[in-house]
């Protein structure tokens, strides 16, 4: 496909003369003679460079040149004119043009110029359509639901992303505090930069704090080589830490002082690491109660809560469930290509369910019943606690059962021994041993 260049040039005859010029080159080439028509054009076409005059009937076409690239980042800006002067040059090449050259003078200049941006601009324009769809798939409109719970939640989030304000996040286990810290972060000014998730809850207290803050060779023993912690990795990006309540109050202390220094000193080091980053935490727990009751810093409780977004349940916001099963059914029949539906029965013990999991649990019931269903997602392919219905097999012994379910999971995962593993909570041993068992 050609490449597109919008020329905005009030003389028609050196518009055309231009047109003809860069068309024979293979260019795709569109026309304006004013700003406004200008503007018009690139907003309905896939434009990746604009060559304009700087003096056009409605506005200065050096001015022009911040206007476009506040709309196309991407898009390269090429000016011209009649009379080039020193202030112009440089005003124009800071509003952010590739380039500033006077007409007549540079004619030749033109087409190498041209193919120059192009370039740029091809580069330039991959980039940010990855980010796009990087920042559009972490966005707050990938989150499921329309419940006035979770809505107010999400109001509150994009009203803080514009900010750099810490921001920590309670709710019970499942209902997606990664997701949501993540959402805030990609709508934020820091949305290019990267944005680094840890669970604290994972680490033991001394392995957390290499972690997190990294250390110099010979720290400790097995330390052979300098490691950058993850504060570093986040520098001018953003850091979440789940489960914050399992940090160790010496740990904490020196998360104090990241908060109100940008600082610390990496293990071994004696020198201070200065970053630049955006904290989120999250927990399950009561941290209010447990920083009064000295079990976690009240000073670092008050630094993190400077604005706190409470997550429903799902308990809260059971009018969200047909919406998350739903989403849920696509995302794991699109997987495998097959056409299932959901009974009316199955989704009302859905709706009647205690959701201790929340979505988590949710998203993992419904991957079984897809993996479990023919053709319709029925009570019989849930797990037995959500019902006292018991399904009627012709075969009730055990092993019959677990042949049949292990083959269905085979099926689901397409012959994934490792993925079937992790699926049925078994060693992959066992399962290699259960297929040669039943001749899978």
């Amino acid at each position: 496909m050609a490449n597109t260049v919008l020329i905005i040039d009030d003389e028609k005859k050196l518009n055309d003369l231009l047109s003809r010029i860069i068309g024979l080159e293979g260019f795709t080439v569109v026309q304006a003679y004013n700003g406004k028509d200008g503007l018009k054009i690139l907003d309905r076409e896939d434009v990746q460079v604009v060559i304009s005059d700087v003096k056009l009937p409605d506005v200065n076409g050096v001015d022009l040149v911040k206007t476009i690239k506040a709309k196309k980042p991407y898009v390269e800006v090429i000016n011209l004119t009649a009379y080039g002067t020193i202030n112009d040059g440089v005003r124009s090449i800071q509003n952010g043009a590739f380039n500033y050259i006077v007409k007549g003078d540079d004619n030749d200049k033109i087409i190498p110029l041209l193919n120059q941006a192009v370039a740029k601009a091809q580069i330039q324009q991959n980039a940010f359509n990855a980010d796009k769809k990087v920042s559009s798939k972490h966005s707050f409109i990938q989150i499921i639901g329309q419940s006035k719970a979770i809505t107010n939640a999400i109001d509150l989030a994009r009203k803080v992303a514009a900010t750099d304000t810490t921001v920590l996040l309670l709710g019970e286990t499942g209902t997606g505090k990664e997701v949501f810290a993540s959402a805030i972060h990609y709508e934020s000014q820091r949305r290019q930069m990267p944005f680094v998730a840890i669970n604290c809850s994972s680490f033991t207290g001394e392995l957390l704090e290499s972690e997190l803050f990294g250390y110099k060779a010979g720290a400790f023993s097995g330390a052979n080589k300098d490691k950058k912690g993850l504060f570093e990795e986040a520098h001018h990006g953003s850091i979440f830490l789940d489960e914050i309540g399992e940090m160790s109050l010496d740990l904490q202390a020196k998360l104090l002082r990241v908060l109100e220094s940008k600082t610390f000193i990496k293990l071994g080091d004696t020198q201070t690491t200065k970053v630049n980053i955006r904290i989120m935490a999250a927990t399950n727990r009561d941290l209010q109660k447990e920083a009064e009751e000295g079990k976690f810093r009240l000073d670092l409780y008050y630094r993190l809560s400077v604005f706190t977004i409470s997550l429903p349940s799902l308990n809260e916001r059971k009018e969200d469930i047909e919406l998350l099963a739903k989403y849920y059914l696509k995302f794991f029949t699109d997987k495998t290509g097959r056409a299932i539906k959901m009974s009316p029965d199955f989704l009302a013990l859905l709706k009647n369910h205690q959701w201790k999991g929340n979505i988590r649990e949710l998203k993992n019931v419904m991957e079984r019943a897809v993996i479990l269903a023919d053709d319709t997602l029925t009570p019989d392919t849930l797990p037995p606690h959500f019902n006292t219905h018991v399904a009627e097999t012709n075969s009730l012994d055990l092993q019959s059962i677990e042949k049949q379910h292990i083959g269905k999971v085979l099926a689901y995962t397409k012959g994934n021994k490792t993925e079937t593993a992790r699926l049925l909570g078994i060693g992959l041993t066992t399962l290699y041993r259960k297929i040669d068992e039943y001749g899978l």
